[in-house]
């Protein structure tokens, strides 16, 4: 009787888990199609500083950017390396029961605070890179997270990898900028049956994080400056186990980053600046093979389950890209998958029993779609978005209008690292895309990098 009634408990949150992790899945892609825009944006305002060439540089140019580069790696100063300390108190975005109250406390959950402690590096001031790219910094953080509420979500640890770069030049000592990180947090107290029920947002122990923040930056000295903005945070595990949920916070941020080797000249005295070399515009191709796995809900009539399995996920991306500029690239992509957890079934059951659920053959398992997408192009990292649908596909799971959010970390010219998240329809989870790529006929320019 008591497994019975078990049965039944984890039926009802599971059914509630479901609905509540479509709800934040929305607001989340929204809030990431958001700041793509702002990211796609600021790359045109940033990109247009400056005179253009036509063609590569001519020799002279050349040969002066070959002494620039040679001096800077003699000297050491190749790159300004630079360390950061922050704090980012926030407010947690209570759209979960758990969170407004419904939890071991009988209190909402309101705030939250971090520590943070980074280092970065960026391009000398005036080089080609520091220009085209809007004083592109870029490295590896940690961070301490606190929810007051140790027992019920504890205090993870993030380790991240960031980016950001200049929007846009207020004054000589004023500037607004964009960051995001992304990486592991772990030290969570997840979601369990019998000590921690009330958990309906937290699933693991490790999440992924995500952040994107924008801050005006103050030139203090040549040594430090000051950072204050707004930031916005994201913990889930990408449907790899239930309940996923996750935890959304919105805050503020203040910095001090201090500079180990910026010289006086970073801020030029001179409003000279020579031709930055057109672009070579050309097509590049885009070879991406993936894995990972999932979790998966059914509904059966009114009813909802949520599957203890794990399901494998394999697939490819082809995709010809046309780059447009030093930022910029679009194209369109052949996307193929297997997903073992489309189309599964369930034969005649008991109201209010956890059914048998049975794999179909093969060929309802796998799709072949064609997506458009957009990629914002930066050192080392580039952001990707792209929306398609499954053009080849068999049974109802399969006909889907997708949407990918994913990033590219370069590893060699022609190769790369890619961690993407597949959504359907803007609202249902689909799988993590953690994959290698290859880039052929790639004409990017690698002058003073």
């Amino acid at each position: 009787m008591l497994s019975f009634v078990r049965t039944l408990s984890m039926k009802k949150l599971k059914e509630r888990t479901l609905v509540q992790h479509t709800r934040e899945k929305i607001l989340i892609w929204k809030a990431l199609v958001i700041i793509i825009t702002l990211f796609l944006y600021s790359s045109i305002l940033s990109g247009n500083t400056g005179t253009v060439k036509d063609t590569l540089p001519d020799n002279s140019d050349k040969r002066s950017c070959h002494r620039l580069r040679m001096k800077d790696l003699s000297a050491g100063r190749r790159f300004i390396h630079r360390a950061d300390m922050e704090v980012r108190p926030g407010f947690i975005i209570r759209s979960n029961p758990f969170l407004k109250g419904e939890n071991e406390n009988l209190r909402p959950i309101k705030n939250s605070f971090s520590a943070h402690l980074k280092y970065s590096f960026q391009s000398q001031a005036d080089t080609y890179a520091d220009r085209i790219f809007g004083g592109s910094y870029q490295g590896i953080g940690v961070a301490y997270y606190t929810f007051n509420e140790k027992k019920q979500l504890g205090d993870p640890i993030a380790f991240y990898i960031f980016q950001g770069a200049r929007i846009a030049k207020i004054s000589r000592q004023l500037s607004f900028h964009y960051e995001w990180n992304f990486g592991l947090s772990t030290g969570w107290h997840p979601y369990d049956e019998y000590n921690n029920s009330y958990n309906t947002i937290i699933g693991s122990k490790i999440n992924a994080y995500i952040n994107t923040n924008f801050y005006l930056d103050w030139m203090l000295s040549r040594k430090f400056d000051l950072a204050t903005g707004v930031t916005l945070t994201h913990f889930s595990n990408g449907n790899t186990r239930f309940p996923n949920a996750g935890l959304n916070t919105f805050g503020f941020k203040t910095g001090l980053i201090y500079y180990f080797n910026r010289e006086n000249r970073f801020v030029p005295a001179s409003t000279f600046h020579p031709p930055i070399p057109g672009f070579p515009r050309h097509i590049s191709y885009d070879l991406i093979l993936f894995g990972s796995w999932r979790r998966k809900g059914v509904a059966l009539g009114e009813d909802h389950f949520a599957l203890s399995n794990s399901y494998t996920v394999l697939g490819f991306n082809f995709a010809p890209m046309y780059n447009l500029g030093y930022r910029f690239r679009a194209g369109v992509s052949l996307d193929g998958f297997y997903d073992g957890s489309a189309n599964i079934y369930a034969e005649d059951y008991i109201v209010g029993t956890m059914p048998d659920f049975l794999k179909p053959p093969l060929h309802k398992q796998l799709a072949l779609g064609l997506s458009g997408r957009t990629e914002y192009v930066m050192p080392y990292f580039s952001v990707n978005l792209g929306m398609g649908v499954n053009v080849l596909h068999s049974g109802n799971d399969l006909k889907r209008f997708y949407q990918v959010l994913a990033l590219k970390i370069e590893v060699t010219r022609s190769s790369f690292i890619h961690i993407g998240y597949s959504l359907q329809n803007f609202n249902t989870p689909n799988f993590l895309m953690l994959g290698i790529g290859l880039r052929f006929n790639n004409k990017y320019p690698t002058f003073c990098r």
